[in-house]
């Protein structure tokens, strides 16, 4: 165990254990799920945890990454635009996030070479191992400190075992333990393919990424096995023989049925948390996972079904609006109904030409947030679709300032009304850049990110759905409503129920005599749980099934 710093008053009096998730075989196993299952379950026992991401990429973060390539952004209360994983961490557990939860091999190599330049390595030759390495060990040992109460920190290493770019945090989590010993274990996650032609379960992929694991230095000592359906005793016997791990650490991770809020009460039957609380010595209670299952039977008997259409630009890719999807689940399980999905891409509706027949047939719609100019008019027209008649409409960032932009053209007829992010040249700029954006040209980190307060105008939807005047919520956005407008807007029927900075910035439009129409500058999916849905998504979802 390291020895105590000044201000480390937590580990004076205990000391704080670790897990290393790894992965094997392939990517997109669930690493992010499993570890966020894994945290559930210690803090059903009592245990406080942390949870943190190693993301191999060079990136410096996500931010500037298609979420073609990475899926969404999520952002934390103090503005680190962060890998989509730590999403699954705070919708299954109450872990501290904060840009201390993420690091990534650009940030990491980004410190070094900084430190190297104000000569802080006082001339020596500077290498991966041990300057790099170390680097990282800071960055978990600092995740640790985040909260005195920390009993227990997760830490999820992106990619696959065997990647040449994971190699560092690797050697790096072998650094750790090996100081560590009795502090440490590591959960390895792997693929355990069925091939249908054989009609077999194979087990050699796992005991190839086991073996490469092996040659790094790292002893798993739990493997999660991801596979279609349970694995019999035979094969994990013959698992536990090839890999070295005892048989009751075997465990499968088999694809769950109903939904991803099943995985924790799942490896809870398999024993997961009790074998960890054991291996690392935890004074841990019995596992409450009540609430847990109170939620699964609703999610399995439902009382009715309703369809959200959700129109984005990005709809081919299941994770760029993941945390949306997830808060739309939570309002739904809220109002005990199941939840249908219509995934429309915003380009096609212009391509389309008949609105209704583009879009229609669904209950209510969603814009989510995104940038740039493509797909720009079929939102635009999702919006007039749904003001003219008389449909729920619920607009995320972008989503609130489309709705701006069709309302200024349709009802105040300001025919030229855009956005100078899509047009720079428009006549009437009613979303504009942010003051404090113009003129910075780096995209990276140079937005309104993170946490800001919002008052709200008693006696709106907004103020309902809330139940309080000032809101706390998570912002990623350069552009904003122009106020040079505000008075014509409010004057035809937009009612600005919230606003930050002493009532200068609109951070909440909604149209009045409309059943349910509204945006907001934010993004409060951010901040959604299925046990604690948000105010917002679960209005909407109400405003649904009551119509």
């Amino acid at each position: 165990m390291e020895k105590p710093q000044q201000g480390d008053c937590h580990l004076l009096t205990s000391r704080v254990k670790y897990i290393f998730v790894t992965g094997g075989v392939v990517s997109s196993l669930g690493k992010g799920l499993t570890s966020a299952a894994i945290g559930t379950l210690l803090e059903c026992r009592g245990q406080h945890i942390a949870i943190l991401k190693l993301d191999p990429y060079l990136n410096v973060d996500p931010g500037t990454m298609n979420p073609f390539q990475h899926g969404e952004v999520y952002v934390t209360d103090d503005g680190a635009e962060t890998d989509l994983d730590l999403g699954h961490y705070y919708r299954f557990t109450h872990t501290p996030l904060s840009r201390a939860s993420n690091a990534t091999s650009g940030q990491i190599y980004d410190t070094v070479i900084k430190k190297e330049r104000r000569g802080d390595y006082l001339g020596k030759t500077v290498q991966v191992i041990p300057h790099v390495t170390d680097e990282i060990k800071a960055k978990i040992l600092a995740v640790s400190r985040q909260d005195p109460k920390t009993q227990v920190v997760i830490v999820e290493i992106g990619g696959t075992v065997g990647d040449i770019e994971s190699l560092p945090f690797l050697e790096a989590i072998r650094q750790f333990r090996y100081e560590r010993p009795k502090d440490c274990i590591n959960i390895h996650l792997t693929y355990v393919p069925y091939l249908k032609a054989a009609g077999e379960v194979k087990t050699k992929p796992t005991q190839h990424s086991v073996q490469v694991l092996r040659e790094i230095g790292i002893m798993p000592d739990i493997i999660l096995c991801r596979c279609e359906n349970a694995l019999s005793d035979e094969l994990k016997a013959k698992i536990s023989l090839f890999c070295s791990v005892p048989v009751d650490a075997v465990i499968d991770e088999k694809d769950v049925a109903t939904s991803i809020y099943e995985v924790p009460l799942d490896l809870h039957r398999q024993g997961l948390d009790a074998k960890i609380c054991k291996m690392l010595e935890l004074d841990a209670k019995k596992a409450d996972l009540s609430e847990w299952e109170k939620m699964l039977q609703v999610i399995l008997h439902p009382k009715a079904t309703i369809t959200v259409g959700i129109v984005g630009k990005y709809m081919e890719h299941q994770d760029a609006y993941k945390s949306v999807f997830e808060a739309l689940h939570h309002a739904a399980i809220a109002a005990g109904v199941h939840l249908k999905i219509r995934k429309f891409e915003s380009d096609r509706i212009v391509e389309n030409g008949d609105v209704e027949k583009a879009i229609g047939g669904c209950d209510g719609y969603l814009v989510p947030g995104g940038f740039g100019e493509r797909g720009w008019e079929g939102k635009v027209l999702t919006a007039k679709y749904c003001r003219e008649k008389k449909i729920p409409y619920f607009g995320l960032c972008l989503g609130m300032q489309v709705m701006i932009v069709e309302f200024a053209r349709h009802v105040l007829h300001l025919n030229d009304s855009h956005s100078t992010e899509v047009n720079p040249n428009t006549t009437d700029p009613v979303i504009s850049m942010l003051s404090e954006q113009r003129g910075i040209k780096e995209l990276g980190g140079t937005m309104r990110l993170g946490s800001y307060p919002c008052a709200l105008k008693p006696n709106t939807l907004a103020y309902n759905c809330y139940g309080k005047g000032l809101i706390h919520e998570r912002h990623r956005h350069r552009y904003e409503f122009n106020n040079t407008y505000k008075d014509a807007f409010e004057k035809a029927g937009m009612v600005f129920s919230g606003t930050m900075e002493d009532g200068l910035l609109c951070e909440i439009s909604e149209i009045a005599g409309h059943p349910w129409m509204l945006g907001v500058q934010f993004h409060p999916e951010f901040k959604s749980k299925p046990l604690e849905p948000h105010p917002l998504f679960r209005d909407f979802i109400q405003t649904l099934v009551k119509a």
